[in-house]
């Protein structure tokens, strides 16, 4: 391995505990040293590190958790279980590979096509348990990934009667057992609820079974919280439409995640910030002041318990109700402590802009401030808050006049009729000044001078400036996943054809770099060695266009050979659990070093969409359900990155990118409101704190009309509100272009 790989698989392992959410605890972990484990689940040998599609990484390694185990000093007793679940395993994946061909032909379509990022659900069995020791693990995985979503059936968002069987008896047989998600996104848990012990791994790249291996024996500790609502499936709201191959209608308008289950009453199995630790916290509220628009709150958190940890503390918002109805809470501000030793005490602030909580009145096209009263309520939840403070406002504010934008859906959103009070117990009034609070004004007229290079350009040259480096001769193949000429693997890159024009080359993988392993330069230029194509899109291609696509411009090398392994960090849920901000910065960082290394301008990543629906394939990708969280860790990621010279990031998919079914010509239906507060947001604040260099709009249709020529869209909101001055492209083998 390289010095760079070492390096930086040393701050995933560190930084990887921090990710990771302790669902369940009984206190029987961490355990006091190493010994015989029995291991079991899908998850155990075959530990995911990430998502299909754009989301693969061709990292040189990866340690699963049997490695990382045995590597700690285990003594793995459960050989013959894993070796016969292998079996199992590959029967299952040639029979899901021939369904999937059998339903092409039968659609005319092509296989490749019919089964982009399907899932393969988990299939039933059943094997002895009989490993030895006192304590097990079973590690259950799940994938997902472009181009397919998730489905409420057993063995994806459901677990199997296997998995059920062998999980509740694991409970009963040993004195110490775990249960290990490795998922990129929720299950429904609500048959375990015998289970004492529940870890969230999630899906960490590179270093997955060692950072499971460290927090087994307490070297490190979780410390993740969740982002995204966990409950039983039946429990989400139903109230808008996923998965309609047409038309999708986002009913729900601002009631998405913890918004609707807390405006509802519904309790949910584990509520969005939930997290616990390996010890104790009490957070204390040191005191809440506003200087001007700002709102400053201290929150003082002491460790009693008897381990080391971290706390993340939570701060939210309830709005008062008054022409617009408004959800019981919302995010408002976070932070997370440093490392606390037992006993010992820290210091957080945590302050937001009054403009911030502004809610957007569609009649007026305005976001206004109502008066009354702002109830803040901190806590280490959604659902354990409990009001520290008051924020009077006696006059309502407009607090931006801007343009009402990207059409009407056609339905009104739905709203709750009763909603749990937001009143507690009598907390201080702080009386907010009206003339405080600033009002933006925005600028519709905004010109953008053309550069005397660019205005020299022919009709002909401004197109090829827009398509990228398009190749006659090679028709589409030129521009699809692996097409980059610079540099092997790579996604694409702009145009060699424009005398004084550099050619900036685009990377995929929003977990890492995309790219070959391995390739040579010979008188045709970059040429990839190996395999170029992820095996899962592969084994779906006939055999002779699967050869040619792996092997054309391959071959054995007549030069040197050079390397250029990226590493695998831990998917965008992941980073986004850790409520780290420099963790996410440094997982930017790591890509950024490796962009500058292999020569990449831009990463096609970070993807910030919302966790709408627990079924959207590539939620993997996202952060969260919430837009803050969403648009702070775009954010975060971007810093570490565009620290980097000449590299810079793409925030994608812009915008309600929140299903992947006929992602092409699917038309998002959303209220003004419900898009600019849920899936808009995100990108403002990435925009606003990140200044990334190159944004990509999304496949779909938004109130009829593809997001990529809406005007509206790119430039009243994206350039004249939120100030962006980058680039934007469409997302691959779209109508369009950069902006």
């Amino acid at each position: 391995m390289n010095a760079y790989e070492k390096e930086h698989s040393a701050a995933l392992r560190k930084l990887g505990a921090e990710c990771a959410v302790l669902l369940r605890s009984n206190g029987d972990f961490p355990l006091g040293t190493t010994g015989e484990i029995a291991l079991y689940g899908s998850g155990a040998r075959h530990t995911i590190k990430g998502g299909t599609g754009s989301g693969e990484v061709n990292s040189r390694y990866y340690v699963t958790v049997e490695q990382g185990l045995r590597e700690a000093g285990f003594t793995v007793t459960s050989a013959d279980w894993l070796d016969r679940y292998d079996e199992i395993l590959r029967q299952a994946h040639k029979d899901f590979i021939r369904q999937i061909k059998q339903r092409a032909r039968e659609k005319h379509t092509m296989a490749i096509i019919e089964g982009m990022g399907a899932v393969m659900p988990e299939p039933e069995y059943r094997l002895p348990l009989q490993g030895s020791g006192d304590t097990a693990v079973y590690v259950l995985s799940r994938i997902s990934g472009e181009g397919s979503d998730r489905n409420p059936v057993p063995g994806d968002i459901l677990l199997t009667e296997t998995e059920i069987r062998d999980i509740l008896l694991l409970q009963e047989r040993y004195s110490r057992f775990l249960l290990v998600l490795n998922v990129g996104g929720a299950v429904d848990l609500s048959p375990l609820s015998a289970v004492e012990n529940i870890l969230l791994l999630s899906q960490l790249g590179v270093e997955s079974g060692n950072v499971l291996a460290d927090i087994l024996l307490g070297k490190s500790y979780p410390s993740g919280r969740l982002t995204t609502t966990w409950a039983a499936w039946e429990d989400y709201g139903k109230l808008g439409q996923f998965g309609d191959i047409n038309d999708t209608a986002y009913r729900e308008g601002i009631y998405v995640g913890y918004r609707y289950f807390d405006s509802v009453g519904k309790q949910a199995m584990f509520p969005f910030g939930f997290g616990l630790s390996y010890t104790d916290f009490q957070v204390k509220t040191g005191g809440v002041h506003v200087e001007e628009e700002t709102v400053h709150l201290i929150a003082q958190v002491t460790n009693i318990g008897k381990r080391p940890g971290k706390e993340v503390v939570q701060l939210y918002t309830s709005v008062p109700s008054g022409r617009l109805d408004q959800p019981y809470q919302t995010l408002t501000a976070f932070a997370k402590t440093r490392e606390l030793q037992p006993g010992e005490s820290g210091e957080l602030s945590l302050f937001f802009r009054l403009h911030e909580i502004a809610s957007y009145h569609e009649d007026t096209a305005a976001w206004i401030l109502e008066h009354g009263d702002y109830v803040l309520r901190l806590g280490t939840s959604s659902v354990d808050t409990v009001p520290v403070a008051i924020l009077r406002l006696d006059v309502d504010v407009t607090t931006k006049k801007v343009r009402s934008c990207c059409g009407k859906p056609g339905f009104a959103d739905w709203r709750p009729t009763d909603q749990p009070k937001v009143s507690g117990p009598s907390v201080e009034v702080i009386n907010v000044s009206a003339a405080a609070i600033p009002t933006e004004a925005v600028d519709y007229d905004l010109t953008h001078p053309i550069e005397p290079k660019v205005a020299g350009l022919s009709d002909e040259q401004l197109a090829y400036m827009n398509i990228g480096q398009f190749d006659p001769k090679a028709g589409v193949m030129s521009v699809i996943g692996n097409a980059g000429k610079s540099v092997a693997g790579a996604a694409g890159e702009t145009t060699g054809a424009i005398p004084g024009f550099p050619v900036l080359v685009m990377a995929d993988g929003p977990a890492g770099l995309r790219l070959s392993q391995q390739y040579t330069v010979d008188k045709k230029g970059v040429r990839a060695l190996g395999e170029t194509m992820p095996a899962s899109m592969v084994e779906l291609m006939p055999a002779p266009v699967a050869w040619l696509m792996n092997h054309a411009g391959s071959g054995r090398a007549k030069g040197p050979v050079y390397e250029q392994y990226a590493t695998a960090i831990p998917i965008g849920t992941a980073i986004a659990q850790s409520w780290n901000l420099q963790a996410a910065e440094l997982c930017g960082d790591i890509v950024g070093d490796e962009m500058e290394r292999f020569g990449i301008h831009l990463w096609l990543a970070p993807a910030l969409n919302i966790h709408r629906d627990i079924r959207c394939g590539r939620n993997f990708e996202y952060f969260s359900e919430d837009p803050l969280i969403s648009g702070k860790f775009a954010a975060a990621i971007t810093r570490g990155v565009q620290r980097h010279p000449g590299c810079g990031t793409t925030v994608k998919h812009f915008a309600a990118n929140n299903q992947e079914n006929n992602r092409y010509n699917n038309n998002s239906l959303v209220s003004e409101r419900a898009l600019r507060e849920i899936y808009l947001r995100g990108f403002g604040i990435c925009v606003e704190e990140s200044r990334p260099y190159a944004l990509m709009t999304s496949y779909n249709l938004l109130n009829g009309i593809h997001t990529s020529e809406r005007r509206d869209l790119l430039e009243d909101i994206l350039r004249c509100e939120f100030g962006y001055e980058g680039v934007v492209m469409t997302d691959w083998i779209v109508n369009g272009g950069t902006l």
